[in-house]
Protein backbone atom coordinates (compact mmCIF):
# COMPACT_ATOMS: atom_id res chain seq x y z
CA UNK A 1 0.00 0.00 0.00
CA UNK A 2 1.31 3.46 -0.92
CA UNK A 3 0.35 7.01 -0.01
CA UNK A 4 -1.63 8.56 -2.91
CA UNK A 5 0.07 11.93 -2.49
CA UNK A 6 3.70 10.86 -2.12
CA UNK A 7 3.83 7.44 -3.78
CA UNK A 8 5.60 6.10 -0.69
CA UNK A 9 4.49 3.39 1.73
CA UNK A 10 2.77 4.97 4.76
CA UNK A 11 4.82 4.92 7.93
CA UNK A 12 3.89 2.51 10.69
CA UNK A 13 1.72 4.31 13.22
CA UNK A 14 2.53 4.18 16.92
CA UNK A 15 -0.56 3.25 18.93
CA UNK A 16 -1.22 3.14 22.69
CA UNK A 17 -4.02 1.07 24.28
CA UNK A 18 -6.06 2.20 27.30
CA UNK A 19 -8.58 -0.32 28.65
CA UNK A 20 -9.12 -1.83 32.09
CA UNK A 21 -9.62 -5.36 30.71
CA UNK A 22 -6.30 -7.11 30.13
CA UNK A 23 -7.79 -9.78 27.87
CA UNK A 24 -9.30 -7.15 25.60
CA UNK A 25 -5.99 -5.28 25.36
CA UNK A 26 -4.21 -8.52 24.48
CA UNK A 27 -6.76 -9.24 21.76
CA UNK A 28 -6.47 -5.79 20.23
CA UNK A 29 -2.67 -5.97 20.35
CA UNK A 30 -2.73 -9.32 18.56
CA UNK A 31 -5.23 -8.19 15.91
CA UNK A 32 -3.50 -4.87 15.18
CA UNK A 33 0.04 -6.17 15.27
CA UNK A 34 0.38 -6.42 11.48
CA UNK A 35 -1.06 -2.93 10.96
CA UNK A 36 0.51 -0.71 13.64
CA UNK A 37 3.23 -0.59 16.28
CA UNK A 38 1.58 -0.93 19.71
CA UNK A 39 3.99 1.07 21.89
CA UNK A 40 2.29 0.70 25.26
CA UNK A 41 -0.85 0.07 27.25
CA UNK A 42 -2.52 1.09 30.49
CA UNK A 43 -5.44 -0.08 32.60
CA UNK A 44 -6.04 3.01 34.76
CA UNK A 45 -6.29 6.75 34.25
CA UNK A 46 -3.10 7.43 36.19
CA UNK A 47 -1.14 4.81 34.24
CA UNK A 48 -2.48 6.15 30.97
CA UNK A 49 -1.52 9.76 31.67
CA UNK A 50 2.06 8.95 32.67
CA UNK A 51 2.71 6.28 30.04
CA UNK A 52 1.21 8.20 27.12
CA UNK A 53 3.38 11.19 28.05
CA UNK A 54 6.44 8.93 27.96
CA UNK A 55 5.56 7.00 24.79
CA UNK A 56 4.15 9.92 22.73
CA UNK A 57 2.10 7.72 20.38
CA UNK A 58 0.39 8.91 17.23
CA UNK A 59 -3.01 7.58 18.31
CA UNK A 60 -4.42 6.39 21.63
CA UNK A 61 -7.24 3.82 21.62
CA UNK A 62 -9.25 4.84 24.64
CA UNK A 63 -11.93 2.99 26.60
CA UNK A 64 -14.76 5.14 27.92
CA UNK A 65 -15.71 3.50 31.21
CA UNK A 66 -12.86 2.91 33.64
CA UNK A 67 -12.37 3.70 37.34
CA UNK A 68 -11.31 7.22 38.38
CA UNK A 69 -13.04 9.12 35.59
CA UNK A 70 -12.55 6.87 32.58
CA UNK A 71 -11.51 7.98 29.13
CA UNK A 72 -12.71 11.53 29.61
CA UNK A 73 -10.34 12.01 32.56
CA UNK A 74 -7.43 10.84 30.42
CA UNK A 75 -8.37 13.27 27.66
CA UNK A 76 -8.77 16.20 30.01
CA UNK A 77 -5.36 15.49 31.55
CA UNK A 78 -3.55 15.12 28.24
CA UNK A 79 -5.03 17.57 25.77
CA UNK A 80 -3.38 20.72 27.15
CA UNK A 81 0.11 19.25 27.57
CA UNK A 82 0.16 16.91 24.55
CA UNK A 83 -2.14 18.38 21.88
CA UNK A 84 -0.46 16.44 19.06
CA UNK A 85 -1.54 13.05 20.46
CA UNK A 86 -4.84 11.98 18.87
CA UNK A 87 -7.45 9.90 20.66
CA UNK A 88 -9.92 7.40 19.22
CA UNK A 89 -12.55 6.11 21.65
CA UNK A 90 -13.14 2.35 21.46
CA UNK A 91 -16.02 1.23 23.65
CA UNK A 92 -18.90 -1.20 24.08
CA UNK A 93 -21.10 1.81 24.83
CA UNK A 94 -23.07 3.49 22.06
CA UNK A 95 -24.91 5.86 24.40
CA UNK A 96 -25.26 9.39 23.06
CA UNK A 97 -23.96 10.98 26.27
CA UNK A 98 -20.78 8.89 26.12
CA UNK A 99 -20.13 9.72 22.48
CA UNK A 100 -20.75 13.43 22.87
CA UNK A 101 -18.83 13.63 26.16
CA UNK A 102 -15.70 12.08 24.67
CA UNK A 103 -15.82 14.19 21.51
CA UNK A 104 -16.29 17.39 23.49
CA UNK A 105 -13.32 16.36 25.66
CA UNK A 106 -11.14 16.12 22.56
CA UNK A 107 -11.42 12.63 21.02
CA UNK A 108 -11.12 12.60 17.23
CA UNK A 109 -13.51 9.69 16.83
CA UNK A 110 -15.61 7.04 18.51
CA UNK A 111 -16.11 3.45 17.39
CA UNK A 112 -17.70 0.49 19.10
CA UNK A 113 -15.94 -2.75 19.97
CA UNK A 114 -17.94 -4.60 17.31
CA UNK A 115 -15.62 -3.05 14.70
CA UNK A 116 -13.50 -5.49 12.68
CA UNK A 117 -9.69 -5.45 12.96
CA UNK A 118 -9.27 -4.13 9.42
CA UNK A 119 -11.88 -1.42 10.00
CA UNK A 120 -10.20 -0.44 13.26
CA UNK A 121 -6.80 -0.22 11.57
CA UNK A 122 -8.33 2.01 8.90
CA UNK A 123 -10.00 4.18 11.55
CA UNK A 124 -6.68 4.61 13.36
CA UNK A 125 -5.00 5.68 10.11
CA UNK A 126 -7.76 8.21 9.39
CA UNK A 127 -7.58 9.70 12.89
CA UNK A 128 -3.80 9.98 12.59
CA UNK A 129 -4.33 11.82 9.28
CA UNK A 130 -6.64 14.32 10.97
CA UNK A 131 -10.03 12.89 10.05
CA UNK A 132 -12.92 12.40 12.46
CA UNK A 133 -14.17 8.81 12.55
CA UNK A 134 -17.40 7.36 13.94
CA UNK A 135 -19.26 4.10 13.80
CA UNK A 136 -22.16 4.78 11.39
CA UNK A 137 -25.05 5.27 13.81
CA UNK A 138 -22.97 7.34 16.23
CA UNK A 139 -22.23 10.17 13.81
CA UNK A 140 -25.79 11.47 14.21
CA UNK A 141 -25.25 12.08 17.92
CA UNK A 142 -22.31 14.36 17.17
CA UNK A 143 -24.12 16.20 14.37
CA UNK A 144 -27.09 16.79 16.68
CA UNK A 145 -24.79 18.12 19.40
CA UNK A 146 -23.18 20.62 17.03
CA UNK A 147 -26.60 21.58 15.65
CA UNK A 148 -27.55 22.75 19.13
CA UNK A 149 -25.03 25.60 18.88
CA UNK A 150 -26.31 29.15 18.26
CA UNK A 151 -26.61 30.21 14.64
CA UNK A 152 -23.68 32.01 13.10
CA UNK A 153 -24.22 35.30 11.24
CA UNK A 154 -25.62 34.98 7.72
CA UNK A 155 -22.83 37.14 6.27
CA UNK A 156 -19.54 35.25 6.39
CA UNK A 157 -16.74 36.67 4.20
CA UNK A 158 -14.54 33.60 4.73
CA UNK A 159 -17.27 31.20 3.66
CA UNK A 160 -18.17 33.40 0.71
CA UNK A 161 -14.66 32.82 -0.71
CA UNK A 162 -15.43 29.16 -1.33
CA UNK A 163 -17.08 27.79 -4.43
CA UNK A 164 -20.12 25.53 -4.11
CA UNK A 165 -17.99 22.48 -4.85
CA UNK A 166 -15.39 23.49 -2.26
CA UNK A 167 -18.18 23.82 0.30
CA UNK A 168 -19.46 20.35 -0.57
CA UNK A 169 -15.99 18.87 -0.12
CA UNK A 170 -15.49 20.76 3.14
CA UNK A 171 -18.84 19.58 4.50
CA UNK A 172 -18.03 15.93 3.82
CA UNK A 173 -14.52 16.35 5.21
CA UNK A 174 -15.98 17.75 8.44
CA UNK A 175 -18.30 14.74 8.65
CA UNK A 176 -15.27 12.47 8.77
CA UNK A 177 -15.22 11.25 5.17
CA UNK A 178 -11.89 10.09 3.74
CA UNK A 179 -10.77 11.51 0.39
CA UNK A 180 -11.79 8.31 -1.40
CA UNK A 181 -15.27 8.48 0.13
CA UNK A 182 -15.67 12.15 -0.84
CA UNK A 183 -14.64 11.31 -4.40
CA UNK A 184 -17.22 8.52 -4.57
CA UNK A 185 -19.96 10.68 -3.02
CA UNK A 186 -19.39 13.61 -5.41
CA UNK A 187 -18.45 11.52 -8.47
CA UNK A 188 -15.05 13.16 -8.85
CA UNK A 189 -11.49 11.85 -8.69
CA UNK A 190 -9.41 11.65 -5.52
CA UNK A 191 -6.94 14.04 -7.15
CA UNK A 192 -9.74 16.57 -7.64
CA UNK A 193 -10.73 16.20 -3.98
CA UNK A 194 -7.13 16.88 -2.95
CA UNK A 195 -7.08 19.98 -5.16
CA UNK A 196 -10.28 21.31 -3.61
CA UNK A 197 -8.96 20.70 -0.09
CA UNK A 198 -5.71 22.49 -0.94
CA UNK A 199 -7.68 25.44 -2.28
CA UNK A 200 -9.84 25.62 0.83
CA UNK A 201 -6.78 25.45 3.11
CA UNK A 202 -5.16 28.28 1.13
CA UNK A 203 -8.26 30.48 1.08
CA UNK A 204 -8.96 30.05 4.79
CA UNK A 205 -5.25 30.22 5.71
CA UNK A 206 -5.32 26.94 7.60
CA UNK A 207 -2.76 24.17 7.70
CA UNK A 208 -4.60 20.87 8.21
CA UNK A 209 -7.90 19.03 7.92
CA UNK A 210 -8.51 19.09 11.65
CA UNK A 211 -8.63 22.90 11.61
CA UNK A 212 -10.98 22.80 8.63
CA UNK A 213 -13.30 20.36 10.38
CA UNK A 214 -13.51 22.52 13.49
CA UNK A 215 -14.06 25.63 11.36
CA UNK A 216 -16.89 23.91 9.49
CA UNK A 217 -18.45 22.61 12.69
CA UNK A 218 -18.41 26.08 14.24
CA UNK A 219 -20.42 27.28 11.23
CA UNK A 220 -22.75 24.30 11.33
CA UNK A 221 -21.72 23.25 7.83
CA UNK A 222 -21.82 19.60 8.86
Amino acid sequence: MTDSTTGEAPRTLRVFLVDDHAMFRAGVRAELGRHVDVVGEASTVAEAVSRIAAALPDVVLLDVHMPDGGGRAVLESMRRTHPDVKFLALSVSDAAEDVIGLIRAGARGYVTKTISPDELAAAIRRVADGDAVFSPRLAGFVLDAFAARPDVPVADPELDQLTNREREVLRLLARGYAYKEIARELFISIKTVETHVSNVLRKLQMSNRYELSRWAADRRLV
